[in-house]
């Protein structure tokens, strides 16, 4: 059973930085792990995500050059650097894992969507004030 546990939310001003952790239990191999966020009143929205069998990381496009996703060599914390936050940023992120044997090209084209993940973490809530 795949478990994951977001830690490293909190509130900072715009223009900082937070560093958000999910520890993940029982993966095996070639899942899908992404991040996702949700702000009040709005569709939870894909962040980034990596795959645990290796290749490039994945992000949305209002997010690549701030936000950096990274994994331990254990594969049992994956990251989410997020730096220059601005207000929009304000939202609760989620850490996914997909199941496992999923292939990267898989990864590669449906990480944004949820219906690729069937573990999710409860939330860490982040909040950029201006």
């Amino acid at each position: 059973q795949v478990q994951l546990v977001e830690s490293g939310g909190g509130s900072v001003q715009a223009g900082g930085s937070l560093r958000l952790s999910c520890q993940v239990s029982g993966l095996t191999f070639g899942e899908c792990l992404g991040w996702f966020r949700q702000a009040p009143g709005k569709e939870r929205e894909g962040v980034a995500a990596v795959y645990t069998g290796g290749g490039s990381a994945l992000y949305a496009d209002s997010m690549k050059g701030r936000f950096t996703i990274s994994q331990d060599h254990a594969r049992t914390t994956v990251y989410l650097q997020m730096n220059s936050l601005k207000p929009e940023d304000t939202a609760m992120y989620y850490c996914a894992a997909g199941r496992p044997g999923g292939s990267w090209f898989t990864c590669l084209r449906e990480w944004k969507q949820h219906p690729l993940y069937d573990y999710w973490g409860q939330g860490t809530q982040v909040t950029v004030s201006s």
